[in-house]
């Protein structure tokens, strides 16, 4: 008897399973704590960023006022103290040694002194009958921080920063229009030269030399501001000049 052989078909290659699902890597930013001596450090530096901020407009707010008050006040003609010696025909020393300086001032000129809220001490040089031409030196306190002419910072930064400080020109409508004319660092001070003008008014030319000093207590600043108004330059110019850059402290 014939055998029956059954054909089955080929059974199917076996199904490679499916490769597990990639697990999703979830990355949790956690905050690192601060430990409190970092705390300490960095509240350290917003305080002295917040004080050294306060010190700066502090400093400004006072030059500007210095600078303001030297080129206002009105003068006081009193009997001047310190002695004055003949320089030349057209010109005299003035000296003064409480507050330990000297200028050189056109022979004819008036002597005032005086003093003022926040300022030590006031001296005034001016022709007879006018107001408009003068030399000033004007000295005022400064705080212990105030070691060098360099703590205002350079020349040039100082110099920007006065005349940034006076103009009012942007404002609406227009106020005090300041204009920088040079600045440069000589013989220990600060000199800077530039124009204040008010609307509607001449313009005034001014000349000014800082310096610094101590009187054996605290440092003390020497403002010296020459004005004369720019449409006498030719006229009044070289005697203003020359009377400001002659200030020496001693």
């Amino acid at each position: 008897m014939a055998s029956v052989v059954s054909l089955r078909p080929p059974a199917p290659p076996p199904r490679h399973s499916a490769p597990p699902a990639r697990a999703k890597v979830i990355l949790q930013c956690r905050a690192r704590p601060i430990p409190p001596s970092e705390q300490n450090v960095r509240s350290d530096e917003r305080t002295r960023f917040s004080f050294g901020e306060r010190s700066t407009t502090r400093r400004r707010e006072a030059l500007l006022q210095i600078f303001l008050s030297a080129v206002s006040f009105p003068f006081i003609a009193n009997n001047a103290s310190a002695e004055t010696v003949d320089l030349q025909q057209s010109f005299r020393i003035y000296e003064d040694e409480m507050n330990k300086f000297r200028i050189s001032i056109p022979q004819d000129w008036l002597v005032g002194t005086g003093e003022a809220n926040g300022i030590k001490s006031i001296t005034a040089f001016y022709p007879k009958g006018t107001s408009d031409l003068n030399v000033s030196v004007v000295i005022t306190g400064l705080g212990p921080d105030y070691t060098r002419l360099e703590s205002f910072g350079t020349v040039d930064a100082f110099a920007e920063s006065l005349v940034n400080g006076l103009d009012r020109s942007w404002k609406r409508p227009p106020g005090l229009a300041a204009k920088l004319i040079n600045s440069k660092a000589a013989n220990g001070l600060y000199y800077v030269e530039y124009t204040l003008q008010n609307p509607g008014e001449k313009c005034r030319h001014i000349l000014s030399a800082i310096g610094m000093a101590s009187n054996g207590w605290y440092n003390r600043l020497y403002t010296v501001t020459g004005q004369f108004m720019e449409d006498e330059s030719e006229k009044y110019r070289s005697q203003i000049e020359q009377s400001v850059s002659s200030f020496r402290l001693i």
